[in-house]
């Protein structure tokens, strides 16, 4: 049975979700610890995060060739749906579409693809400058 759950619950499972996966793409997460996080959430809950990591991907302005390295990276097939859809150009985002036995490959593979393009991102436009709290995440763990 699904319940809906309140709209506290659900800010802070985007919260929660901006945190781990800019965890995972600045290096300080692995993905597989990511993925061990993304497993202990419920089917729904995954569909919400998967529609929010497409969300981030599309702001890094991933592109299928950032697709095909977050796909070598992320130990999924390439030849999973996951991989192919990520790797179209443009890439396809549907991944919450998906039957929820793919969910976490999905995730491997958004997060890695997101990883890529955000690390350029990051390169580009925020080098030195940048005010981004999920870009200083180093930073602000260092602060007491």
């Amino acid at each position: 049975m699904v319940t809906e759950t309140s709209s506290d619950d659900g800010r802070a499972l985007r919260r929660e979700t901006e945190r781990v996966v800019n965890e995972i793409a600045q290096g300080l997460r692995t993905l597989d610890a990511g993925a061990g996080w993304f497993c202990t959430l419920s089917p729904v809950r995954q569909q919400e995060v998967l529609q929010a990591v497409t969300g981030y991907a599309m702001q890094a302005h991933m592109t299928a060739a950032d697709g095909r390295v977050g796909v070598a990276r992320s130990g999924v097939k390439p030849t999973a749906n996951p991989s192919v859809m990520i790797c179209m150009d443009p890439p396809r985002y549907g991944f919450a579409g998906l039957p929820s036995g793919e969910y976490v490959n999905a995730f491997r593979v958004l997060v890695s693809g997101f990883a890529v393009a955000d690390a350029q991102r990051r390169e580009r436009y925020c080098k030195g400058a940048c005010t981004h709290a999920w870009h200083n995440l180093s930073a602000a763990a260092e602060q007491p």
